[in-house]
């Protein structure tokens, strides 16, 4: 699909979707029959890293069976089956396509954590076979996609929970509590951040593909190249193909709390500075980059620094919430009020089983997860617009019910990709008419 095919649903329908609380659906949720102590069964797509945590965090509870992993690289699926034989005393399937695992009738529902340039077909295609899904963040790879995803998801009354953990933390839902309590006065501005030392990854040659690995999968809707082993397991995220680097490996987390705090969605304006500053490799994204997005009377900003020990704030990532009567840092380690003659501060909560089992119960009740798709859809969307402006190094604006750039053709070329044939499992059904182009 090019970027003028964008067929079915109208561009204002599609802008407007939200996956909201769905209808029972019974045949595609046959053997749930919305009794929350009848069993859930998972598959989880892409099980190297955070998939595989997943995987293992699912698999000791008391009501899901993890019944299948799959990942084209097979030592990786044989090393997750096996780990996760031990935790739920029941062996998992091994597959290496994700096709045959949405075949499966006995599987109600999905983990994507595969590369990024996957989430959205493997998405769209899990919808359309009946599949509630769980999808690592960023959700989408472009913006166009985070629509299709939206239409798919309602047309096909699924629950579509994003891997925003941080919905589903005590702590930081206190936080925004605090934030709605005017407690801080007026909050015009919010900053985000990551800062971290990351390790170079040099140069490599063209080379033959792992013989464990079916490489033709793994590029998926990506253009066909030759095996890079720079551009395979996590180094992926570096190029542009594939991810949108830092900014959408962390900054959909840290930018989704940020708009949370500031209540907003989408920017009137955008503008980004940067680079690669430090290392000299194979990377394509920026180690160093500043992205600021304009709204109506407040400000955003993101700031990220992968060679540097020192944070922002004394913490390495997190978000500031800076208020007329107080300033709200919140991380993974909990938050706490600097100016302020009160002692106002909350410890860390648990994060990760918390958000998988919101989404199971919801699976079984078919409500609103805590970081539903048109959460991740938006959140995701500002990483893609700060890459978009980097990239053509100027500020841009988007339009979020035309689907376009105002008067740029080159940034609204950008709001979507080609897809190689055969593997972009963006059907006429799933894509928003397009304004785009």
């Amino acid at each position: 699909m090019n970027r003028r095919q964008f067929l079915g649903a109208s561009a204002q329908q599609a802008a407007g979707v939200a996956v909201g609380v769905v209808g029972w659906t019974g045949t595609a949720q046959a053997g749930i029959g919305g009794n929350p102590l009848e069993r859930l069964d998972v598959a989880v797509i892409g099980v190297r890293n955070q998939g595989r945590v997943l995987a293992n965090a699912l698999a000791v509870q008391p009501d899901v069976l993890v019944r299948t992993v799959c990942d084209v690289d097979r030592q990786q699926a044989e090393s997750a089956a096996a780990g996760l034989s031990d935790l739920q005393r029941v062996p998992p399937g091994i597959e290496s396509d994700f096709r045959r695992v949405l075949d499966d009738p006995a599987i109600q529902a999905v983990v994507v954590a595969t590369p990024d340039h996957w989430h959205a077909p493997i998405v769209l295609q899990a919808c359309a076979a009946g599949k509630d899904v769980y999808v690592e963040t960023p959700c989408s790879g472009t913006i166009a996609e985070g629509y299709w995803m939206l239409a798919a998801a309602q047309r096909h009354g699924r629950v579509v929970q994003t891997g925003l953990q941080e919905r589903s933390g005590a702590h930081f839902q206190s936080a925004m509590e605090l934030l709605r309590s005017k407690s801080l006065g007026a909050v015009r501005l919010a900053r985000a951040w990551v800062v971290h030392r990351r390790k170079p990854i040099g140069h490599k040659p063209i080379s033959a593909p792992p013989e464990a690995v079916d490489y033709n999968l793994w590029l998926g809707p990506a253009a066909a190249r030759e095996f890079d082993a720079n551009r395979f397991h996590f180094n992926w995220r570096w190029f542009w193909e594939y991810g949108g680097g830092e900014l959408t490996h962390w900054g959909s987390h840290w930018l989704d709390v940020a708009r949370w705090g500031l209540g907003v969605e989408w920017p009137v304006r955008v503008s980004a500075c940067g680079g690669k500053l430090h290392f000299v490799d194979d990377q394509e994204t920026p180690d160093t980059l500043t992205v600021h997005y304009e709204y109506h009377g407040r400000m955003l900003q993101w700031e990220h620094r992968l060679w540097s020990g020192h944070g922002i704030e004394g913490r390495n990532a997190g978000v500031a919430f800076y208020g007329e009567e107080g300033t709200l840092i919140v991380d993974r380690g909990g938050w706490k009020v600097y100016d302020r003659s009160d002692a106002l501060v909350s410890e860390s909560s648990e994060l990760q089983t918390s958000h998988l089992r919101n989404f199971i119960d919801c699976v079984k009740s078919r409500q609103t997860p805590n970081a539903p798709l048109e959460i991740g859809h938006v959140s995701a969307g500002l990483c893609h617009l700060g890459n978009i402006a980097y990239r053509l190094g100027r500020d841009i604006r988007f339009d979020p019910l035309q689907l376009r750039c105002p008067h740029d053709a080159a940034a609204t070329a950008l709001l979507t990709r080609q897809y190689r044939p055969g593997f972009g499992g963006c059907g006429e059904n799933d894509s928003p008419t397009g304004a785009i182009g």
